[in-house]
């Protein structure tokens, strides 16, 4: 899940929990409604935890092409 994903569950969550009074009969909408938003916050900071483990600048052989005189450098 992205980060737009865990928004949204911890938006309808509040919509759950605070927005709507009806009642439906076996359903409890303010429990669900702390469900999705518990579940939108744990997607939230997993999404932050991951995003902070990738590595800054990934090692890679990079060649460059010297203008001029053709020859192939590696930079240092």
């Amino acid at each position: 899940m992205g980060f737009g994903v865990s928004i949204f569950l911890i938006t309808i969550g509040a919509i759950f929990k605070w927005a709507i009074k009806a009642h439906i009969s076996g359903i409890d909408l303010p429990a669900l409604g702390v469900i999705f938003m518990a579940v939108g916050g744990a997607s939230f900071l997993l999404q932050i935890v991951l995003m902070n483990r990738q590595p800054k600048n990934p090692e890679t052989d990079v060649f460059t092409e010297g203008r001029g005189n053709g020859n192939m450098t590696h930079p240092e």
